[in-house]
């Protein structure tokens, strides 16, 4: 066995922010000078450095000094195949999809193109920090075993699957429900929890499936139940009045998912700009898992995400946050951040009864503000319950994977180190509340040159410069 190391500043969460409203600090967790002792990649012992190192002597250290550290970030919502075509000009959800991403998507039956695309695609995650992530990959199976070998081989964690398509695509794009549930079965075997790797069934989106290739998805979840289900809802306004018309017997889109099967735990639906009150209480009840998604969401135009209604207490809803990429122009969790804060702070005017009075409501209008805390927690250890495997990581529990991120406060712009000045007089943060309130100027201002080193299972696989 080998053991190491990790000493520095950390910040984790052991609990959700959105639960201690007005104390989020209860959710968090601060070591100044702390120490993470690692053993074949899992966390063994975490805490401050006099305690744990006293408890551990003889460690080989490595000390990484001013730096925030925090876990690994968790990308919910990512399509591999999109790498080449982030940022395309010009168009909505349909239309962009038949202009930009099938064409790139279909080179990726070709297995060179695909293995480069794939390297591309992971080393993008490294360096902006993202250690785990669920990925699209495309209608052919080239694109997700050429997936599943080069993250085992990064020992990455990822969850992915072939997507289904059968309707509402080129020709050459789509594929049966036959042959899709045939390739699923074989990638299923050969995959699903071998190393770090995990399976999703993978309809694209209910505008794109026929009740044959969901009824094969059915039947995919019901012999393999431990396996995710990854797909689209409620993204655009076109896409959802065409979900129902090619399934007239649905009354909303959660309804198309629920009625072969697929909603419940492991299930995530992303975007779900459109959901209803009705389809969000649904999905707490079940156990479902949307996937929020604003850099995409403002890029095609698609909408507004109800952040404060997704986090009703009442009816609270499993959340992870994702980039999205390529409808999503960053592969970075800290732009998604970013622009999650700005949705949130328009739905916060919409709800605080300046513009309508009738649509008053104060308390949802106050979940929709994304603190540093709420933020963090979303694309650490909210995310890792968004997906479920919080058991796995998301904090530094020992017990839990040893994937984690050294953040310079002051990477970004070149006047940030004179913005974090006027928190810690220049120094590292003392206190929790002094780090939140740089990882926020991180949110807000940085970008992923604040990643200074990502590093998975106990092993440095990124470094700035």
């Amino acid at each position: 066995m080998t053991t190491v190391g990790i000493r520095g500043t950390f910040f984790d969460f052991v609990d959700d922010p959105w639960r201690h409203v007005g104390n989020e600090q209860a959710a968090a967790r601060f070591h100044q000078d702390g120490l993470m002792i690692v053993t074949d990649g899992v966390i063994k012992a975490f805490g401050s450095y006099d305690k744990i190192s006293a408890a551990h002597p003889g460690v080989q250290i490595t000390h990484i000094k001013d730096r925030i550290i925090v876990p690994g970030f968790i990308d919910g919502h990512i399509h591999l195949p999109q790498t080449r075509v982030l940022g395309a000009y010009g168009e909505q959800l349909l239309p962009w999809l038949q202009m930009w991403i099938y064409p790139e998507e279909l080179k990726y039956k070709d297995r060179n193109y695909a293995r480069e695309g794939v390297k591309r695609f992971l080393d993008a995650l490294l360096a902006s920090g993202t250690t785990t992530c669920q990925a699209f990959t495309s209608s052919s199976p080239v694109s997700t075993e050429e997936l599943f070998e080069e993250a085992a081989r990064r020992n990455m964690r990822v969850i992915a699957g072939l997507t289904g398509i059968d309707r509402n695509a080129p020709a050459d794009y789509v594929d049966t429900p036959e042959n899709f549930y045939r390739d699923s079965k074989r990638l299923i075997a050969q995959y699903h929890n071998k190393g770090r790797n995990l399976y999703a069934i993978t309809p694209r989106f209910a505008f794109g499936a026929s009740p044959e290739l969901l009824k094969a998805c059915q039947r995919l979840k019901h012999e393999h139940p431990d396996c995710w289900v990854n797909t689209h809802i409620s993204e655009n306004p076109a896409e959802c009045s065409g979900v129902l018309v090619e399934h007239p017997d649905c009354q909303d889109y959660l309804g198309v998912y629920e009625k072969f099967g697929l909603v419940g735990p492991k299930f995530s639906g992303g975007h779900g700009v459109y959901l209803s009150n009705n389809e969000f209480r649904r999905m707490s009840k079940q156990g479902a898992a949307v996937v929020f998604c604003p850099c995409s969401n403002l890029f095609l135009g698609s909408g507004l995400f109800r952040l404060g209604r997704a986090t009703d207490p009442e009816h609270r809803v499993k959340m992870s946050f994702g980039t999205d990429m390529g409808g999503g122009n960053r592969f970075s969790m800290i732009n998604v951040l970013d622009d999650a804060y700005k949705v949130g702070m328009c739905n916060n005017t919409l709800l605080d009864g300046s513009i309508d009075p009738v649509r008053k409501d104060l308390a949802e209008a106050e979940r929709n503000k994304l603190s540093p805390y709420r933020g963090f927690w979303s694309i650490t250890l909210g995310g890792a319950e968004g997906l479920y495997i919080d058991d796995k990581l998301g904090n530094f529990e020992p017990g839990k994977e040893a994937d984690f991120v050294a953040l310079d406060p002051n990477g970004g712009p070149a006047a940030q180190p004179w913005h974090q000045s006027l928190i810690a007089d220049g120094a590292g943060p003392r206190t929790m509340d002094e780090a939140a309130s740089m990882l926020f100027a991180v949110m807000m201002v940085g970008d992923d040159r604040c990643v200074d080193e990502t590093w998975v299972m106990g092993k440095r696989l990124y470094k700035k410069g």
